[in-house]
C-alpha cells in the first residue's frame, strides 16, 4: 500500500507504460511539453479517482450522475481521493474577491458584527453581496460602467454617413434607422455642426417620447440617447459578465471606474460608519495582507481571539507563498492563473484531512526564485501531514526538491509517451534523460549585444510604481524581472506599451470557443473544406462542424458537458458520434485517404506532408518551429495552456523585422529543453533588428538576456523601484536585490 500501481497505461499518447508511484511523497512529473505528463496525472490517476468516488455514492445518486469512462489502463490500484490545485481562475465575476474566496472576509464580517461600534447588525450586513450591506448605486460591485463617448462617434460624419462608429449601428441597420429617422436630428448634418443641446440629446437623452409610423400605423415610443442606452444595458455588470458575443464589439467603448457613491468600497454608508479600533471594514479590505495581519495582531480579547486566529493562519499561508501583496478586496477575476493557484494552495493548508492526493499543475508559474523557496516549504507541509503530493513541473528548483521524479518523453506527441526516467534527484542528475542533461548544461552566453539606442520612460507612477524613470534598450533582448507584485507589468503594460507601439505576445487565451482550433487559427480550415468538397463533390459547407454536417446530438462539439455542483464539471464523449463531431455521411467521405475526422486527429507535424499548398505548409511549419508540432489540427484552442497560446501567437510573428515585442513570461509551461529552443527563436527575432522585452523570472532567460531591469525590492507597496539594471553579470556582481543575489548564485552553479 506504499505505492500507487499503474499497469498498461495508454491514455492519449502514453505507450502502454507501467508505473509504481510512491505514496506520501513529493513526486514531480516532468518532461518536454506534450510528452504525456498530464495524461498520467490528470487524465488517468485523477479521472479514475473521480470515477471511483462517484461509485461510492448510492444507486439513487449514481442514476442521476454521468457514468465516467474508465481511463485506458489495464490496472490502477491504491489511489485515494484527489484534489487538483490548478491554474483555473477562481471566478469570472467582480463579486468574488480574495477575501470571499479564502473566507477571511467571512471571519472579518463576524468580527465586526461582534466588536465594531456602533452595532449595526449581524455579519450579513457587512457583505457587499447582501442587499442590506451593498452600495445601492453599484449594487456591491464597487465599479460603474462608463461609455467613452468620443470613441463612440465620429464628429466628421453625419448620422446618415455612419457617425456612430459601433458595428451595431452600421448604415442600413435597425439601430442606424432608429437614430436617423426619429425626427429629432438632421441625419445629413455632420456631428461637429450639432449644437451642444442636440449633441447632448443624441448621447444622453432620457426617455423622449417620439411618434413613429410603420406601414401606415402610427405609434408612440420612448427614445433614449446612445450613451444612456448602453449604460443601462450594462449597468451593474462586471467586465467578465458581459456576454462573449457582445464583448468583442463593446470592449473598446467600455470603461469601468470606481462608483462615485461608495468610492469603490462596494458598501453603503451605514456599514462604513461602523469601525473597529478606528478603521472600517472597507479600509481593512484594502490593506495589503502583511499590514492586515499586523492590525489583527492587536486583538487579544476572548470574543475576538478565535476569529483572529483563523484569519491570521490563512494570512500567514498567503504571505508565505508570495501573495502578500494582494488585498482582500481584490476581485478574483483579476488574478492571474498563478495567483489563483497560490490562493487555492493556501486554502488547502487549513484542511485537516490526511491520505489525500494533491495534484498541482506547475505551481511555480509566476513565482520569482525567492518565492519558490516558500512554495517548496508549502509542498513539504502538505506531504508531512500524510498526503501524496504529485506535481507536474519544469522548474529546476522544484525538481531538485522532489522525493521522487518521473520523466515522460523523450519528445512530444507520438514521439513521447514513454517512461524515460524514474528515481531520486541524485539518480536524475547522473542520468542521460533530457531533463538530466539539461540540468547539467552550462548555457551562459559568451557575449552580449550592445543597445542601439533607448526607449525612454520618465516619472512612471502607475499602480505601485514610485515615480520611476528608466531607459529600455533597443534592438536587444531585455529582461524585466522582480518578485511577484513588484511592478513589472505596471511598468511594461501599464506605461511602456501605451507610449510605444508594440506587439504584445501574452498568455491570454487565443479563443474561449471550444470550436476554434489550429486549423481555424491559421486560416487553413477553409482550404481543407474546399479540398474535401473538390474530392467528394459535396458542398464545402458540409464539412464545417457548425453546419448541417455536424452531429445533431452535440452540435459538432464532440462532447456533452455535465455540470457537477460538488466536484469539477465533467465532459463526456458524445454517445451519438463518439466524439467525431460529424454525421455518419460526412465521416464516410475521404480526401487523399483521410476523413475529416482523421485530419482533426493528425498532429501538426504529421500533417505538413499532407498538404501540397506551400502557404499552408509554411504556416504549419512555423507551429512546429515554436514547439507546437505535437498538437492535433482539431485540438480546441480553449484547451491550450497559457504558454501554448503564447507560442501560437509567437508563430504568427516570426519573420517580421523592425518591430518592438513584449512577451509576458514566455517560458510558462516549457521544459528546460523547450526553453532553450524558445530562446533561439527570440534571438533570431533580435538578430533581424527587432527589440524584444520579456517579463520573466526564469534564471535561464535572465542569463541569456543582453540587459536586465530589476524592479522591487518586494511586492505591492514595498515594490515599484528600479533596483538595478545592466548586463546579467553586473547585476549578479552587485547583488542589490533578490534577483541579483539569486543570479550570483545561479551563475556560479552554471560556471562550476
Amino acid at each position: 500500500m506504499n505505492s500507487i500501481k499503474l499497469r498498461g497505461v495508454r491514455t492519449h499518447n502514453l505507450k502502454n507504460i507501467d508505473l509504481e508511484i510512491p505514496r506520501d511523497k513529493i513526486v514531480v512529473f516532468t518532461g518536454v511539453s506534450g510528452s504525456g505528463k498530464s495524461s498520467i496525472v490528470f487524465d488517468t490517476i485523477y479521472i479514475e479517482a473521480q470515477r471511483q468516488l462517484i461509485e461510492t455514492f448510492s444507486a439513487f445518486a449514481r442514476r442521476r450522475l454521468p457514468k465516467l469512462s474508465r481511463p485506458d489502463v489495464d490496472e490502477i490500484s491504491n489511489i485515494s481521493t484527489g484534489i487538483v490545485i490548478d491554474q483555473k481562475r477562481l471566478g469570472r465575476t467582480l463579486r468574488s474577491t480574495v477575501g470571499t474566496a479564502t473566507e477571511i472576509y467571512t471571519y472579518l464580517r463576524l468580527l465586526f458584527s461582534r466588536c465594531a461600534q456602533p452595532f449595526i447588525g449581524f455579519s450579513h450586513v457587512y457583505s457587499f453581496n447582501h442587499p442590506e450591506g451593498m452600495c445601492p448605486d453599484c449594487k456591491g460591485l464597487g465599479k460603474r460602467i462608463h461609455i467613452d463617448a468620443e470613441m463612440m462617434v465620429d464628429r466628421e460624419l453625419s448620422l446618415a454617413q455612419g457617425a456612430i462608429t459601433h458595428p451595431d449601428y452600421k448604415i442600413g441597420g435597425y439601430y442606424w434607422r432608429d437614430y436617423t429617422s426619429n425626427g429629432l436630428f438632421d441625419p445629413d448634418r455632420k456631428l461637429k455642426d450639432f449644437s451642444k443641446e442636440d449633441l447632448d440629446t443624441l448621447l444622453y437623452a432620457e426617455d423622449i417620447e417620439i411618434t413613429r409610423e410603420h406601414r401606415g400605423v402610427i405609434y408612440k415610443k420612448k427614445w433614449t440617447g446612445l450613451i444612456n442606452r448602453l449604460e443601462k444595458l450594462y449597468i451593474n455588470k462586471s467586465e467578465d459578465e458581459v456576454p462573449d458575443v457582445r464583448k468583442d464589439a463593446y470592449q473598446k467603448y467600455l470603461v469601468y471606474r470606481d462608483c462615485d457613491s461608495c468610492t469603490g468600497t462596494r458598501l453603503n454608508s451605514l456599514v462604513l460608519s461602523a469601525t473597529l479600533k478606528g478603521v472600517n471594514i472597507a479600509q481593512l479590505s484594502a490593506l495589503e495582507l502583511p499590514l492586515l495581519d499586523e492590525y489583527l495582531s492587536q486583538f487579544d480579547d476572548p470574543v475576538a481571539q478565535p476569529l483572529v486566529y483563523k484569519m491570521r493562519a490563512m494570512l500567514s499561508h498567503l504571505i508565505g507563498i508570495g501573495a502578500g501583496y494582494l488585498t482582500l478586496n481584490r476581485a478574483v477575476a483579476t488574478l492571474s492563473g498563478g495567483e489563483s493557484q497560490r490562493v487555492k494552495m493556501a486554502r488547502q493548508l487549513d484542511c485537516d484531512l490526511t491520505g489525500l492526493m494533491y495534484i498541482l499543475d506547475e505551481p511555480s508559474i509566476g513565482l520569482h526564485p525567492r518565492d519558490t523557496q516558500e512554495l517548496l516549504a508549502l509542498l513539504s507541509r502538505l506531504r508531512d501531514k500524510g498526503n501524496s503530493v504529485f506535481v507536474v513541473e519544469h522548474d529546476p528548483d522544484v525538481i531538485l526538491h522532489a522525493d521522487h521524479i518521473i520523466e515522460i518523453g523523450p519528445k512530444a506527441g507520438r514521439h513521447g509517451g514513454e517512461l524515460c526516467f524514474q528515481g531520486t534527484v541524485s539518480e536524475l542528475l547522473a542520468s542521460q534523460s533530457v531533463t538530466g542533461r539539461m540540468l547539467r548544461e552550462n548555457a551562459v552566453p559568451d557575449t552580449r549585444r550592445a543597445p542601439l539606442g533607448w526607449f525612454e520612460i520618465e516619472n512612471a507612477n502607475v499602480n505601485n510604481l514610485k515615480d520611476i524613470s528608466v531607459r529600455i534598450p533597443r534592438q536587444v533582448l531585455c529582461c524585466v524581472t522582480g518578485v511577484s507584485g513588484s511592478g513589472k507589468s505596471s511598468l511594461i503594460h501599464g506605461v511602456f506599451a501605451k507610449k510605444y507601439p508594440c506587439v504584445v505576445i501574452d498568455q491570454s487565451a487565443v479563443s474561449r470557443n471550444s470550436r476554434s482550433n489550429a486549423m481555424t487559427y491559421t486560416g487553413i480550415f477553409d482550404a481543407i473544406r474546399k479540398g474535401f468538397a473538390s474530392a467528394t463533390g459535396e458542398p464545402a459547407s458540409l464539412f464545417s462542424f457548425n453546419s448541417e454536417g455536424a452531429c445533431p446530438a452535440c452540435k459538432g462539439s464532440g462532447v456533452q458537458k455535465v455540470e457537477m455542483n460538488f466536484i469539477d464539471d465533467i465532459e463526456i464523449t458524445c454517445p451519438e458520434c463518439g466524439g467525431r463531431r460529424y454525421t455518419e455521411h460526412v465521416l464516410s467521405l475521404q480526401w487523399n485517404g483521410k476523413t475529416i475526422y482523421d485530419l482533426f486527429e493528425t498532429s501538426i507535424e504529421d500533417s505538413v506532408e499532407f498538404f501540397a499548398d506551400k502557404k499552408i505548409r509554411s504556416q504549419l511549419e512555423l507551429l512546429v518551429r515554436v514547439g507546437l508540432g505535437y498538437l492535433h489540427l482539431g485540438q480546441p484552442l480553449s484547451t491550450l495552456s497559457g504558454g501554448e497560446a503564447q507560442r501560437l501567437k509567437l508563430a504568427s510573428e516570426l519573420g517580421k523585422k523592425g518591430n518592438l515585442y513584449i512577451m509576458d513570461e514566455p517560458t510558462t509551461g516549457l521544459h528546460l529543453s523547450d526553453i532553450a529552443r524558445l530562446m533561439q527563436i527570440i534571438k533570431q527575432l533580435v538578430d533581424k533588428g527587432n527589440s524584444v522585452i520579456v517579463i520573466e523570472h526564469n534564471p535561464d532567460v535572465m542569463i541569456s538576456a543582453d540587459w536586465i531591469i530589476d524592479i522591487g525590492p518586494d511586492g505591492g507597496s514595498a515594490g515599484g523601484y528600479i533596483i538595478d539594471e545592466g548586463i546579467p553579470e553586473d547585476v549578479a556582481a552587485r547583488a542589490k536585490g533578490h534577483t541579483g543575489r539569486y543570479l550570483q548564485k545561479y551563475l556560479l552553479q552554471k560556471k562550476s
